[in-house]
């Protein structure tokens, strides 16, 4: 029962400081978080859904089709993660108002923030939801390691929201993944993409 609560509160932990990294620094800017993110961040510049839920239905929709992959119980898992992620982009992005805002500021705190929420995440053997789990259907269809499709596929959506938006969001977009996964690789002490594999098939 101990070992739930603490599991529990971290996944907590880690949705929430994805929240604020995302909803508070990273989305103002248009700064995709992921594949996942830059998806969201489009729905919002079209459709003013907002970040939250838009974060939220893209995550779940991928978690659906993936489900079987990553077994029943992570699915849960991350579905509690992602809740958390899209209610704290929801919470701070409507309450906490930053004036004079600067964008390196805002890129590094997101930056920091994203790869500390992921990084508990993970060390949970816990899911962020995003492309991530297409890539791991990619990567189980072509016997491939995850990386590789998961990096194709941020790329393009990070290429296709500058191409949208404004062509400087990809450069924001890949540093502020380069600055989450190298903090994401000192918590977890392992390589990000490598916690996208098959064994999470466990049921």
């Amino acid at each position: 029962m101990s070992h739930i609560f603490i599991k529990t509160i971290i996944v907590l932990a880690g949705g929430i400081l994805q929240g604020i990294g995302m909803g508070l620094f990273l989305f103002p800017h248009f700064i995709p978080s992921g594949g996942a993110g830059g998806i969201a961040v489009l729905l919002n510049y079209w459709f003013h859904i907002h970040t939250g839920l838009a974060l939220w239905l893209v995550n779940s929709s991928m978690l659906l089709v993936a489900v079987k992959y990553l077994g029943k119980r992570v699915a849960v898992w991350t579905v509690v993660g992602i809740t958390m992620t899209s209610a704290s982009i929801a919470f701070f992005e409507q309450t906490v108002i930053i004036g004079n805002r600067n964008l390196l500021v805002d890129f590094f705190c997101g930056s920091l923030l994203l790869g500390t929420g992921i990084g508990l995440l993970m060390r949970q053997s816990v899911s962020n939801g995003g492309v991530g789990v297409i890539a791991l259907i990619v990567a189980h269809k072509r016997s491939i390691s995850p990386g590789q499709p998961l990096f194709w596929i941020n790329c393009s959506v990070f290429i296709f929201t500058a191409i949208v938006i404004d062509w400087k969001i990809i450069l924001l977009a890949l540093g502020s993944q380069w600055i989450a996964t190298r903090i994401v690789n000192l918590i977890c002490q392992l390589n990000f993409y490598p916690s996208y594999t098959l064994s999470w098939r466990k049921k």
